[in-house]
């Protein structure tokens, strides 16, 4: 019973209806249904790429990719942003680089990116992970620079070295603001992982070729169902990861 009324049905509200619409749109033609499939026809499509060894592949390439990315890009940005938010020297030092640095679209990156590594999955991975760095830095330093001076003061007092005030106070105190943004990041991650399988394009496989797949072909039943494969496990990482958030938070005061 706890299950079901935790169950956020009212989510599900508008995509019933807007499938209900497309369904009713196309079975009486209001639309034009070579550019507006049926949605008939996308599980047709979708039942024939899911009995396909590639379909599982593309999955497992892109999710590889996507993991790798982020972790390495969540390492360097927590690391930077403690640096940067508890050092005053690395601040002056490096705080002017990295914002104008991040003031450059992240996609102009990719020629340079392609450049001096070319379009294999090396070049995918550090785009990914570029992706991922910005975020978590800028959430690390402001959950960094959000402990008190007070209790910097009462940590010193009780003899805390500087290894220990990191440890016990700051790491603990900066944690929502470090998860909040590494929940962020995986957003983002999952979006670079697809967008670097458009631009850097080789001979390798991902969920983002069945979309360019589809594309070549005009094949829009295949487009659609790569979009809602893609969107069904983006949303379902942000799901799993705003559960870990809140089972490794339990320990706050609820907010009122």
């Amino acid at each position: 019973m706890k299950s079901l009324e935790s169950w956020n049905w009212r989510g599900w509200v508008l995509p019933v209806f807007l499938l209900a619409v497309w369904q009713l749109a196309t079975a009486q033609h209001w639309v034009n249904t070579k550019l507006i499939v049926p949605p008939i026809g996308v599980l047709t499509t979708g039942l024939k790429q899911v009995t396909q060894t590639d379909f599982y592949v593309g999955i497992v390439l892109s999710l590889g990719r996507d993991i790798g990315g982020f972790v390495a890009g969540a390492l360097a940005g927590v690391a930077l942003g403690v640096v940067v938010g508890v050092s005053s020297l690395a601040d002056r030092v490096l705080s002017p680089t990295f914002h104008a640095a991040r003031q450059i679209s992240l996609f102009a990156w990719l020629p340079l990116l392609s450049a001096l590594a070319g379009t294999g999955e090396l070049s995918r991975v550090i785009f990914i992970a570029f992706s991922v760095l910005y975020p978590v830095a800028l959430g690390t330093i402001e959950g960094v620079r959000s402990v008190s001076t007070g209790h910097r003061e009462v940590a010193r007092v009780y003899g805390f070295t500087h290894w220990q005030l990191l440890r016990r106070l700051i790491l603990p105190s900066a944690a929502p603001q470090i998860l909040g943004s590494l929940r962020l990041a995986l957003i983002i991650a999952w979006m670079a992982t697809i967008g670097a399988e458009f631009l850097l394009v080789n001979d390798t496989t991902g969920l983002g070729e069945i979309v360019f797949k589809g594309r070549r072909a005009f094949d829009v039943e295949l487009i659609l169902f790569g979009l809602l494969i893609i969107g069904l496990i983006g949303g379902s990482a942000g799901q799993l990861a705003s559960r870990l958030e809140t089972h490794w938070l339990r320990w706050r005061a609820p907010i009122r």
